[in-house]
């Protein structure tokens, strides 16, 4: 892929560097207010997330609305050089407002009202939910539009969860209306609907899912949760209105997610189709660093899979709008980075292209839940605790990275992620009930690349195929007849494409293909996958694959040959012999299929074989060991190479061009040693 101009996601030409600031939590404590302007500046903070869950102190009581204490907050932050991100308050709303209007409560799947508490506790169907945050963002938009502090617009805070209330009923037939264009038929044979005779004959029957009601009709389930992404964003198009028509020259994000144990994607909301409603892709980032169920690099490689997941989301740099720069509250083991980790987290975010390290917090609250998650400014106001001084180093090492931001990672290999694929996956009663494991599967798909350097994108099936000249796509159980076209295409074109067991087995209504694999697919790869074996943890196989044997768990597919060259085999079982991996020619490209879950090792030897006959390459040549990730990013002129040391020991580094450290002015080749946790950013003239 070719390398683009710059991208100023923001009108700021600079790191962004801050974060959370909740000043409405201190608003009888003017001192702490006026000490905040003063430890802004000392720890190189520049931007700050302002009023995002103040609904309560702007608007205290109905149509009573207070702005003051913002005026003041955002004028101050104005008067020393900095900018802020001004959030929408719709993520908790005030307690008169579920008092008064009850049906903004939402109603669990259980068909249970909920308390008023928490948040997003609210339904994005309820018309007064909508009134009332429509007119809250207007008076916004209207007072703080033309601010010359506001650099970019926060819509809520972290969106998620579902309302199964009477109004989110209606809207969700109204939503299967349309998609079955009025038929009813079409729905009850989308959804296999004489199946435990579960066929409708009126709309009024249909019910969203329900632990007490029908869970088990799979159509039903992955309609419902595209209703509540779809529903999700239609709530977030109604608070932007107004932002939109007064302020379009600022910028709108919110912030997406990701599951911090696995550190996986969000699964609740599908990303890919709200990414199209936002100006930046912003995200929060909390990994359990110095865990003791990986070791960091494998940490790293994970981060650094949902950071090229959400940068491909838009092909341009991204934000982060949350991390912690030590501890969180709400790990099971709340464990503080140790020395030098946050410097390195941080320089990996923006690495693989985040132009921003902001945090959840500013200031640690005093009391309720958040009072000991991680801030800036602890407790004991102090600029000389370590904390403070780590993040001090974060911004003095951000303000000499100003010439980075907008310059984006091209990539010649790209990994396909599929929210919805996934939904159907886990709901699918097969395979084994722990062992799915598609998220991390293509985490292990990425390992290879990510330890050599090489670039990836981690696109969506929506996205174009022909920008690469690898195309890897790891368990894709659902996928239309329309993705298989294009799959089809991409290779016909002179692609090469990975796929593996557990793919094609359903159409996009979660409906099997029958007469065996998608004839498309046999005629690419040149076999029929025909029996899916699902083994106990206890079960041994292997395959042999060159030379060698690797280990198999979990899964292994029984292949019917048809034209493909077999380069790998079963060594045991009642498929002992028959094809585990194959390559098929087909028109100007190639497609390889591996049938079986196997080893971190096939992985390294056979993409290596790929990265040889493909040409593919690190985009910044350094000789390094295990545990050290080297990632670029590229402008016309110029590349940006950071080597960062994901291990507890020195590693020792060959730099094999010259180039110059961003942070101390060195000019660098030859060998280099990293001490433990050590970053270093260099440029490189093209």
């Amino acid at each position: 892929m070719s390398i683009n101009e710059k991208t100023y996601t923001t009108a700021a030409d600079f790191m962004l560097h801050g974060g959370d600031y909740n000043p409405d939590q201190w608003l009888d404590h003017p001192e702490i207010l006026e000490e905040d302007l003063k430890l802004m500046k000392l720890s190189g903070s520049n931007t700050f997330s302002v009023g995002i869950f103040a609904w309560s102190t702007l608007e205290p009581e109905e149509g009573q609305f207070h702005f003051e204490w913002l005026d003041s907050i955002i004028d101050n932050i104005h008067s020393i050089g900095g900018r802020v991100i001004l959030a929408t308050p719709s993520g908790a709303r005030p307690a008169w407002m579920s008092q008064t209007y009850p049906e903004v409560l939402r109603i669990d799947g259980s068909r249970v009202q909920q308390l008023h508490g928490g948040r997003h506790n609210h339904c994005f169907t309820s018309p007064i939910y909508r009134e009332k945050t429509a007119k809250i963002n207007r008076m916004l938009a209207e007072r703080y539009g033309k601010h010359p502090a506001l650099l970019m617009w926060h819509i809520s805070n972290e969106y998620g969860g579902e309302c199964h209330c009477d109004r989110c009923q209606n809207a969700f037939r109204s939503w299967l209306k349309e998609k079955y264009k009025g038929d009813l038929k079409a729905l009850n044979d989308s959804w296999w609907g004489p199946f435990w005779s579960h066929t409708f004959n009126d709309w009024s029957q249909i019910e969203s899912p329900s632990p007490i009601g029908e869970n088990m009709v799979h159509g039903l389930n992955l309609d419902w949760k595209r209703f509540v992404t779809d529903q999700t964003i239609s709530f977030f198009e109604n608070e932007v209105t107004a932002i939109r028509e007064l302020t379009p020259e600022i910028p709108i994000t919110t912030n997406f997610m990701a599951d911090t144990h696995d550190l996986i994607p969000f699964q609740s909301l599908d990303y890919s189709k709200f990414a199209k409603h936002l100006d930046v892709i912003s995200w929060d980032a909390y990994p359990a660093w110095h865990n003791d169920w990986e070791t960091t690099a494998n940490l790293a490689l994970k981060v650094g899979f949902i950071n090229d997941l959400y940068r491909s989301l838009k092909q341009q740099p991204f934000l982060l709008m949350e991390s912690t720069p030590s501890a969180v509250n709400w790990h099971k083991v709340n464990k503080a980075k140790r020395p030098g980790m946050h410097l390195l987290s941080s320089m990996q975010m923006v690495a693989h292209g985040s132009d921003s390290i902001l945090y959840f917090q500013w200031r640690k609250s005093r009391g309720s839940s958040e009072k000991f998650h991680g801030a800036i400014v602890d407790h004991d106001n102090s600029t000389e605790n370590r904390v403070f001084k780590e993040v001090a180093k974060v911004g003095e090492t951000l303000g000499k990275l100003s010439q980075v931001v907008g310059s984006n990672r091209p990539a010649d290999v790209a990994i396909l992620y599929d929210w919805e694929n996934n939904w159907a996956l886990n709901d699918a009663q097969g395979y084994g009930s722990k062992t799915k494991s598609y998220p991390q599967t293509l985490q292990e798909h990425y390992r290879t690349f990510w330890e050599q350097d090489i670039p990836v994108d981690v696109i969506t099936k929506e996205q174009e195929f022909s920008d690469y000249k690898l195309l890897i796509v790891p368990m894709l159980y659902l996928v239309s007849e329309e993705t298989i076209s294009r799959l089809k295409r991409f290779v016909a074109d002179g692609g090469t494409v990975v796929m593996t067991y557990i793919s094609g087995i359903v159409n996009e209504f979660d409906l099997t293909y029958l007469g065996g694999w998608h004839q498309d697919l046999q005629d690419v790869f040149g076999i029929n996958p025909v029996e899916t074996d699902t083994l106990y943890p206890s079960d041994r196989n292997a395959v042999q694959y060159g030379n060698r044997s690797y280990v198999l768990k979990d899964y292994a597919t029984v292949v019917e040959n048809h034209s493909a060259d077999v380069v790998g085999t079963y060594e045991e079982d009642f498929y002992v012999g028959t094809p585990a991996v194959t390559s098929n020619r087909y028109k100007k490209g190639r497609a390889y299929y591996i049938g079986s879950r196997l080893e971190e090792q096939f992985h390294r030897d056979f993409y290596q074989e790929l990265i040889g006959e493909l040409s593919l390459e690190a985009a910044f040549p350094v000789t390094h060991g295990p545990g050290v990730s080297v990632q670029v990013r590229q402008e016309v002129d110029q590349d940006y190479a950071f080597v960062m040391n994901f291990t507890e020991q020195q590693q020792i580094i060959s730099i094999n061009s010259a180039a110059k450290d961003l942070v101390t002015g060195e000019d660098l080749s030859g060998e280099l040693a990293l001490a433990q946790y050590e970053v270093r950013i260099l440029a490189v003239n093209n």
